[in-house]
């Protein structure tokens, strides 16, 4: 089940924040995430359309959002519930979207025309939208639209470079306003509060401001007489369409004389540019607030402005990033100003007033190469092809740091055993280690010739690092102490693709594109103890959490299965069929051609060693059963038809005579047409005008506690977990197993008996009301009169239990008993258990962190109290001044 999408922050589209202004919508993709800026967590909801979402029109009342795609298609989804409420589809390209004020009707725009429709409402509709009015006037596409405060009016920016008002309703002196004065495309136009006065900004960055003769309040209906004249004359025009479009109005850029008579008039009181003189720095995005009348402008070089309008103060600006801002939003309080650059996939909130960052976050400029888990499965480390390391916290999905020594793309990255130090292997020639405390690169190990690392290992103890090269097919090993290398192995007669330390004893596994995997013995001289053959090249080795198995993965698309004690293979796994690869736009075979040549390029087994999963340069992630060898569930990764390889068979419509039509680079420059790739080329030809990444799934790995397992891909890193709501598994059920008996068992203060028959019955709250039932003084009791079998079952409720619960001592009272009472028989067992106490040391050190970061503060300030009552009454030295003397007398008094 789809939990959460980290590692990209922003695509592009529209940033909108939630109506009470502390959470943060932004378009991933086709996903969408939200930022709750007040509790530190972003959630990704479980929706997504089938193209990059490009705009998105949030209600006033913050309960839905209208998602539009690529080509027009809409979702309508609800915030509250998280769910698609209704499909729809435009047909056309939109360029934006937006609800009224009043929440009754939302504006879509597409081509040179604007829709008015009803929007959905609470009641149950037959179809959620209604389309009410279409708008004709603008001669070019149109870029913006905004509404004024009663939502009477709304105004529509063009790329004509002229703005459109128009009336909602048929006003008698309003039906629609053509304002020109512009000599680029307009960005935006803003309605002043409570008024039809309106500001417009095109992209030289010039602004003009324009004031009507009409307040509000002075808009007419029209005369009944008239309006039935109108709707007779449209509904006469309907006869002949074969369906009804709504009302249409017709604007015309220059009015007669006698049209214009007792209408609305506008008039243009000023015009400022932001630019100064001899600058050419392209405006590409704006908000305004209006109750503060705060105008935020954004640029294309990074930069961005704020001004007090309408007498056009500059008030700050500053350079954010150094790729265009894409789109701006500003919170309902006028705080907090939110920035995304689609460029870098940059999403920033800025809180002006006190110059600081909320929220800095950025994914990896190109695709993610690798991810590990952490010990304790809290954080997730990933390297990407632009040479950054970025550690991420699984419970907010943040990234709280980010490396950036490397100068190459990153190969591998990989945790050490205790969890504080990550290291990381480069295309530059260096394998570097950092640490989690200080966040600094505190070793770089070198091999004495500059090679380039593909895969990198550490042992169980974190003492030895090995990474392989590619250029010189050699492993080279190094001493974490001292930093020094301790050996070069060699032997292998190919690349080195894959490298993986047993868990359990301190040998290493070696694979390599020349067909075999060889183990090495760490202990002994680093000799070759075994050299295992395929018949293919080699991929990727995994071993199993208990060091008994070894998973080999090879380009022939097989995946076998080695006992490396007795270099025996004990299974195969033919995997190339459940692939599925789909058929690139520029493919000249099919996909089912194509996939003959396609193999697994990553492994990994789930935390128990019982099943292993596979990904590859397909959309698909495999779950096998080691066991039984066969297919038990496959993930689509994405349903991101923006994507590359997404599709089986090609769409017969985009063939032409003369090929296929993404051979043709539209609005390209050049005459030559388009370059067909060089074979071998992951990322697309990056001098087009548009490219589509390709869809693959570049790095597994299942997390320690065994609940969740994560993927790198093109999309992002994509987090799937277990934790699903009511499902109903009982555990050795009989007859007189009911929740009534559990309660009168617990009244009679039977808790063992009461706690092995919740354990039966498996309902989540029903364990939580028996076990929080039991005094902490008998809770020693009932642990040792505990059954085995249920020990690991209540660990690992209490584990679940912390994560959500406020008994934070009681439930440290239990874990403590079942730890000390039942220590030595759950070591036997400890392979197997492991998952579980993993899950359990994440919840207490989450716990922990949060504490004793709140009683470091209260001891501070404790003793800040302290300090300043000692200081009363003291003659303070006279270089302070009198007002500051008393300021101080002040504080300490309110202190006390």
């Amino acid at each position: 089940q789809f939990s959460g999408l980290l590692g990209t922050v922003y695509r592009r589209g529209n940033l909108s924040f939630s109506r009470d202004g502390n959470s943060l919508l932004s378009p991933v993709g086709n996903r969408i995430s939200l930022f709750d800026l007040k509790n530190n967590k972003c959630e990704t909801l479980p929706l997504a359309t089938r193209l990059n979402i490009v705009c998105v029109g949030l209600s006033p009342d913050g309960n839905l959002a209208i998602l539009i795609d690529e080509e027009g298609a809409a979702l309508l989804v609800s915030l509250i519930g998280k769910c698609v409420i209704h499909q729809f589809y435009f047909h056309k390209p939109v360029r934006s979207v937006s609800f009224s004020p009043d929440g009754k009707k939302f504006v879509v725009t597409k081509d040179n025309l604007a829709y008015l429709y009803h929007a959905p409402g609470k009641k149950r509709e037959f179809n959620a939208f209604v389309l009410d009015k279409t708008y004709y006037g603008p001669y070019d596409e149109t870029t913006c639209i905004d509404w004024t405060d009663d939502s009477k009016c709304f105004a529509v920016g063009s790329k004509d470079m002229s703005t459109w008002v128009f009336g909602a309703e048929r006003w008698a002196n309003l039906i629609y306003y053509s304002l020109g004065g512009h000599k680029d495309v307009i960005v935006a136009c803003f309605f002043e509060e409570n008024s039809l006065d309106l500001y417009t900004i095109s992209q030289d960055a010039a602004l003009c401001v324009w004031q009507c003769d009409t307040e509000l309040d002075g808009l007419k209906p029209m005369p009944p007489k008239d309006a039935a004249k109108e709707k007779k004359a449209a509904e006469d025009d309907e006869e002949l369409l074969e369906e009804p479009k709504g009302e249409e109005i017709h604007g015309k850029a220059d009015p007669s004389e006698q049209e214009t008579r007792n209408k609305v008039k506008y008039s243009r009181v000023a015009k400022y540019f932001f630019n100064k003189e001899g600058d050419f720095n392209n405006l590409t995005a704006a908000a305004y607030h209006k109750k503060t009348h705060l105008l935020v402008t954004g640029f294309a070089s990074g930069v961005f402005h704020l001004h007090e309008l309408p007498d056009f103060n500059l008030i700050h600006s500053l350079s954010i990033s150094d790729q265009r801002i894409a789109s701006i939003s500003i919170n309902c309080t006028g705080d907090w100003i939110a920035f995304g650059c689609s460029g870098l996939g940059q999403l920033l909130v800025w809180e002006w007033q006190s110059e600081s960052y909320v929220l800095k976050q950025q994914g990896h400029f190109n695709s993610m190469v690798s991810l590990a888990y952490s010990p304790d499965g809290q954080y997730i480390v990933t390297g990407g092809e632009d040479g950054k390391v970025k550690v991420w916290n699984t419970t907010s999905s943040f990234c709280f740091v980010t490396f950036t020594e490397h100068n190459s793309g990153v190969t591998a990255v990989t945790f050490t055993s205790t969890g504080y130090v990550v290291l990381s292997a480069s295309l530059d020639g260096t394998v570097r280690a950092f640490d989690l405390h200080r966040y600094r690169n505190f070793r770089t190990f070198t091999s004495p010739r500059p090679s380039q690392f593909s895969c990198l290992a550490v042992d169980s103890s974190g003492e030895i690092v090995a990474a392989g090269s590619q250029d010189s097919f050699e492993i080279f090993i190094w001493s974490m102490q001292s930093g020094r290398l301790l050996d070069v192995l060699a032997g292998h007669e190919g690349p080195i693709s894959s490298l993986s330390f047993n868990p359990m004893k301190c040998v290493l596994a070696s694979a390599s594109w020349d067909r075999t995997v060889k183990l090495w013995d760490m202990l002994d001289s680093w000799r070759t103890k075994e050299t295992l053959l395929m018949n293919s090249d080699v991929l990727v080795v995994a071993f199993r959490p208990d060091g008994k198995e070894l998973a080999v993965a090879a380009l022939n698309g097989q995946i076998t299965f080695w006992d490396h004690e007795n270099a025996v293979q004990t299974g195969s796994i033919e995997g190339r069929h459940d692939l599925q690869m789909g058929r690139k736009e520029l493919d000249k075979i099919t996909a089912k051609q194509a996939a003959k040549g396609k193999s697994f390029t990553t492994l990994c087994y789930s935390a128990d060693g019982q099943s292993i999963l596979a990904g590859g340069l397909s959309k698909f992630v495999c779950i096998y059963n080691v066991k039984e060898q066969i297919l038990m569930k496959k993930f689509e990764i994405s349903c991101n038809y923006s994507l590359d390889a997404m599709e089986e068979y090609l769409d017969r419509r985009k063939m032409t005579e003369f090929g296929s039509m993404a051979l043709i680079d539209e609005g390209g420059g050049g005459d030559e047409g388009v370059a067909i790739p060089l074979p071998g080329v992951k990322r697309g030809d990056m001098s087009y005008r548009h490219f589509k990444p390709e869809i693959r799934v570049t790095c597994v790995r299942f997390c320690p506690t065994g609940r969740s397992w994560a993927a790198t891909t093109t999309e992002g890193l994509l987090l799937y977990s277990l934790d699903s709501g009511l499902i109903f598994d009982p555990f050795e059920l009989d007859i007189d197993v009911t929740p009534s008996n559990i309660h009168k068992t617990v009244s009679q203060k039977e808790y063992t008996m009461a706690i092995v028959m919740a354990f039966k019955l498996n309902e989540k709250k029903l364990i939580q009301e028996v076990v929080e039932a039991v005094p902490s003084s008998e809770v020693d009791v009932v642990c040792s009169s505990l059954p085995d079998l249920y020990v690991e079952k209540l660990l690992e409720f209490l584990a679940s239990a912390f994560e959500t619960s406020c008994h934070l001592e009681f439930y440290l009272i239990w874990a403590h008993k079942l730890l000390m009472l039942h220590g030595q028989k759950l070591k036997t067992r400890s392979v197997k258990l492991l998952p579980v106490i993993q899950f359990l040391q994440k919840s207490i050190q989450h716990h922990f962190e949060d504490v004793s970061k709140l009683c470091e503060w209260n001891i501070y300030n404790i003793k800040y109290a302290l300090a300043i009552s000692q200081q009363r009454g003291l003659k303070r030295p006279a270089e302070g001044t009198p007002g500051d003397e008393e300021e101080l007398d002040s504080d300490s008094d309110y202190l006390m």
